[in-house]
């Protein structure tokens, strides 16, 4: 999950690389390091432990001239995050810098035959064994840096997206990828070399995707050269890229997560674009008509997901089991993968991903395949490995998310599965007109909803002060709304640091009611639907004992608002369609908790965005 960026070219490298690890820093933010090398072909490496402005200051009197350079902002996998295991590595003569993203499973074996043979080690880390293996079969093959790559990469075990220079040739980078993701920029007379395309947009829009298996030569008197580890060559497949800098800016707000919840409305609308007729309210999503058979004969759907996509698809299953009539199963991706399951031909697997590049979704969607499967992709990131690798799929389309903790591709993702539901029940003729009707109705009203959400936002800032002194919270749903209970739960744990459970309301009695007190506050989801006088008396039983309540409700809400401490009013839809409204109040309340504790709400601890190790 580390953030990897290269340049080679006639520009100063380190301005370049630098602010291509401020783009990255989402993915990793406990180290941060940069190797520079100078025209004479000597190799300046820097590196510290925190985050990528403590590297600026490190370095502020240092020598940083040089045309190519790598750089690394690290989320630490093998050893804890020191200055000695921060990014790059040397090898063992320091004539080899390495910078990597992934994990090396043999690493212990490896490491064990290079100390036989007279190797060091300073670190704790993976990937100083793995530069170690390329100068090793570099000096005792008497190859080049590139064959020496191959030789070594062929020996390795493992994920990796990695970049390494070498000391006495200013002119040639060399990458390679397996199972983590990598993007060349191409310029004019330069090459640019990143873990996704946003440290690229303010210098190019052509951008080559590096697939699993393949090194790519970014060498200043070349064209790009791409090869895989028998030294064929592969096509350079260049795209462009449709990304703009202002949805990597945060556009005056405190934070990336306060202008991604607050984007929502304009992502809800572009995500919807071109898919929903605004005259007849029909739904069309090319990747399930262009497969409609595929759905129409399914003998069930499988959703693959981790964290809040795998909530978002606890969503999609109800509202496909209950328009499209198919049998639909919600694993975790980092089960499915080792739990043998009966999968075959007549089944669909869809896998969930904001990044695309979920390494447990991508191992998911490999073992689908390999049993018949026909698997789907929900993904946002354009030319990801998910969008590459099934065999249909859908985008987001909601733009970047740099904020750890998902806000707008959970809505997202949910708006997607709804327009999936209705496509696929359109299809089978299970849902009558009327009905398809008022749901596609209710999701093109849905952007206008969410910017009235949005003036909640006072109101949310202002009563949760009172409740950073929390050390634990329950969220209760039902229905549709279960696993927005899961997600609410989850946003506060991810930022404010406080522990947090999801539950069905009901489930209350079966043990977590022996937790409430006057010290466990409820976040009680009480919005008008089919089992909302069931919550109701969920929410009565954690009053009769002294709980503290807090309940989303519905705006013209009479009961719930008398028995609550707390109210959040919102807006009504297809009930289906609810979990979306109730969320951003949910981002809200974890928002504003965390600020007030004066956490990191973009970076917190111990996480990172892009999943891309196991």
């Amino acid at each position: 999950m580390c953030g990897i960026v290269g340049y080679i070219g006639t520009r100063d490298a380190y301005p370049i690389l630098i602010n291509g690890l401020k783009r990255l820093e989402y993915r990793g933010y406990d180290s941060a390091g940069v190797a520079l090398v100078t025209e004479n072909g000597e190799i300046n490496l820097y590196k510290c432990k925190g985050k990528v402005k403590n590297l600026e200051e490190f370095v502020s009197n240092s020598d940083l001239s040089g045309h190519v350079g790598i750089a690394h902002t690290r989320w630490a996998t093998h050893g804890e995050p020191n200055d000695v295991n921060a990014h790059p590595h040397y090898s063992h003569s320091g004539s080899i810098a390495i910078i990597h993203n992934g994990i090396i499973e043999n690493y212990a074996v490896l490491k064990e035959a290079l100390m036989e043979n007279g190797y060091e080690f300073k670190s704790d880390t993976d990937t100083e064994v793995l530069v170690n293996l390329i100068e090793y079969v570099r000096m005792t093959n008497n190859c080049s840096l590139l064959e020496a790559v191959q030789g070594a990469l062929k020996q390795v075990i493992g994920a990796y997206a990695i970049a390494v220079v070498e000391k006495g040739n200013p002119k040639e980078i060399i990458a390679a990828r397996q199972s983590s993701p990598l993007v060349v920029g191409i310029g004019k007379g330069e090459f640019f070399l990143a873990s996704d395309a946003s440290p690229l947009v303010e210098y190019t829009d052509k951008v080559v995707y590096i697939k699993n298996g393949e090194i790519a030569l970014l060498n200043i008197d070349s064209p790009l050269k791409v090869v895989d580890f028998d030294n064929v060559e592969s096509k350079v497949n260049v795209k462009k890229l449709e990304m703009s800098i202002s949805q990597l800016e945060k556009g005056g707000y405190p934070h990336f997560m306060l202008k991604e919840i607050n984007e929502q409305p304009k992502t809800i609308t572009d995500c919807i674009r071109g898919r929903i007729s605004p005259d007849s309210f029909e739904v069309k999503l090319s990747g399930i008509i262009d497969h409609a058979d595929k759905f129409l004969n399914a003998r069930r759907i499988v959703f693959v997901a981790c964290g809040t996509s795998w909530h978002a698809s606890l969503i999609g299953k109800r509202m496909i089991e209950e328009y499209c009539q198919i049998p639909v199963v919600v694993e975790y991706a980092s089960e499915f993968r080792y739990s043998n399951p009966v999968i075959c031909d007549k089944d669909i697997v869809i896998a969930v991903s904001q990044s695309g590049e979920t390494a447990d979704t991508l191992a998911a969607i490999e073992l689908a395949k390999s049993k018949g499967a026909f698997v789907f992709g929900i993904c946002n990131v354009i030319g990801s490995s998910i969008a590459r690798e099934t065999d249909s799929g859908v985008y987001l389309h909601v733009g970047p998310e740099i904020g750890v903790a998902s806000t707008k591709a959970f809505t997202g993702q949910v708006t997607v599965m709804a327009m999936i539901a209705l496509t696929v029940a359109k299809e089978k003729g299970t849902i009558s007109e009327e009905k398809a009707v008022t749901i596609a109705r209710d999701l093109y009203r849905l952007p206008k909803v969410l910017e009235k959400v949005l003036t909640l936002n006072n109101q949310i800032a202002d009563f949760v002060k009172r409740f950073t002194y929390a050390k634990n919270f329950i969220y209760l749903g039902r229905g549709y709304n279960y696993p927005t209970a899961l997600e609410g739960a989850l946003k506060l744990k991810e930022i404010s640091y406080i522990h947090a459970e999801g539950y069905p309301a009901a489930e209350m009695k079966h043990g977590p009611i022996a937790l409430i007190d006057q010290d466990m506050p409820t976040v009680a989801i009480a919005v008008t639907d089919h089992v909302y006088e069931k919550v109701v008396s969920n929410i009565q039983e954690v009053k009769s004992r002294g709980g503290v309540v807090i309940a989303i409700v519905a705006e013209k809400d009479e009961i719930v608002s008398k028995m609550a401490d707390f109210c959040i009013k919102v807006p009504s839809l297809s009930e289906c369609l609810m979990p979306i409204v109730v969320a951003v109040p949910l981002q809200l309340f974890a928002y504003h908790i965390a600020v007030c504790k004066g956490l990191d709400v973009d970076q917190p601890r111990n996480l990172a965005k892009s999943v891309t190790v196991e």
